[in-house]
């Protein structure tokens, strides 16, 4: 495998106008659900854990992975939020997408944003390799519809794309939802979409190291982390997947998974929840500091910003929903 940088963005005409429709309409769902629920994000709402780990760089990684974050080895602290991917608190027995977001701290450098520094580096992971649909425009008509339940979203998509397409979607719909979940100590995450590394561009994944013991059937996913850290460590390898060209490794449609036969993963870094007690006050308010912190993919160092249409999409959603709870 050899990494290309020759990778580009594509950005239509009409972007930011579509985009800062799309955080207006997310705005709104947001601030419907927070009159429901309480103060909170737009999706992934329901934190199930808040948890304190490490980010270890490793030493020696191949010349393409040694960017920003990843230039050098060392150990950086980290905040690791585990959420549900609905826009409400559901129980967590619930089919859903399961988010996995990691937020190092310790680094310096130009943000992806272009306003100034930042010194931590964020990561969100889900559940699922890729996307359902190629672009933002998809999913964000599909997200708002879900919002509104069941009956809302079958309308949607039988008047975006009629009875045989809507037939098809609800199927790929189910399967998103319905995909078997594993726990968060023993599933894969991954970034779905493109970040850059310096000039090169990559795809993130999560891996539970060791295989660890697959959850009790029935066991909230919750009560499962806790247990788990209450006697032991969990850890995970954190891997960097390479553009190799546009055909097989598409910086644009996020609904294409990047084959490993094309490009393999290389373990960059290992993340480390130690053992902790979840259970006592402090942290308690330590999950309440996290709930109340900006998980965004936008914070991020330059040399590892988003790429793509998705990527594009989340900086403006993503900013107009911490507008809306007050975390800016």
């Amino acid at each position: 495998m050899q990494p290309s940088t020759d990778w580009k963005e594509e950005i239509a005409p009409d972007e930011a106008e579509r985009f800062a429709r799309y955080a207006k309409d997310f705005a709104a769902m947001q601030k419907q659900k927070s009159q429901k629920y309480g103060n909170g994000r737009a999706l992934h709402r329901k934190q199930l854990q808040a948890l304190k780990a490490t980010f270890e760089v490793l030493p020696d990684l191949p010349a393409p992975a040694r960017q920003g974050l990843f230039a050098s080895p060392g150990v950086h602290d980290a905040w690791v939020r585990l959420s549900n991917g609905g826009a409400d608190r559901a129980p967590n027995a619930k089919p859903d997408i399961r988010g996995f977001s990691i937020k190092v701290f310790g680094v310096s450098g130009p943000s992806a944003l272009g306003s100034g520094d930042t010194d931590h580096q964020d990561f969100l992971l889900i559940n699922h390799s890729a996307f359902a649909f190629p672009k933002s425009d998809e999913f964000v008509g599909l997200a708002l519809a879900a919002s509104k339940g069941g009956t809302s979203l079958l309308v949607h998509l039988f008047r975006r794309y009629g009875l045989a397409g809507a037939l098809r979607m609800i199927g790929i719909f189910a399967g998103i939802m319905g995909k078997p979940f594993k726990g968060f100590a023993c599933n894969t995450f991954y970034s779905a979409a493109p970040i850059a590394c310096g000039p090169y561009a990559v795809r993130v994944r999560l891996v539970p190291a060791g295989n660890p013991a697959p959850i009790a059937a029935g066991k909230d996913w919750a009560d499962d982390v806790s247990e788990r850290l209450a006697t032991t460590d969990l850890v995970f390898d954190f891997q960097l997947q390479f553009f190799v060209n546009e055909a097989e490794t598409p910086i644009e449609n996020a609904s294409i998974d990047w084959e490993e036969s094309v490009s393999p993963y290389v373990t960059v870094a290992r993340l480390r929840i130690p053992q902790q007690d979840l259970q006592d006050a402090n942290p308690a308010a330590f999950a309440k500091q996290v709930e109340a912190a900006i998980f965004d993919p936008w914070g991020a160092l330059m040399e590892h910003r988003p790429l793509g249409d998705v990527m594009r999409a989340r900086k403006v959603v993503y900013y107009a929903s911490e507008k809306e709870r007050g975390a800016l």
